[in-house]
């Protein structure tokens, strides 16, 4: 089982999806600092989570919501 996620930075506009197989552990490190991608953008809330079998399903969705189209949907998630 793989959960993709998307997360939101609290101090800039800042939006990153991302895919795990431990989702807790994933977001502490995050927030801990020990991502590059996202060090300087801490600290973050998650705002999206879908559960999906494989990881290819979880590869497919990730990709998605990095699109256009993916990330306004997060974007609308934030707005309301």
């Amino acid at each position: 089982m793989y959960t993709v996620y998307a997360i939101r930075s609290l101090t800039r506009n800042y939006i990153y999806v991302g895919m795990t197989s431990d989702l807790d552990e994933r977001l502490q490190r995050h927030n801990a600092g020990y991502e590059q991608t996202t060090k300087p953008y801490r600290p973050f809330e998650l705002i999206y989570k879908e559960e999906v079998e494989s990881r290819i399903e979880a590869r497919n969705r990730e990709k998605y919501f990095k699109s256009g189209v993916g990330k306004d949907f997060l974007k609308k998630l934030i707005q309301t």
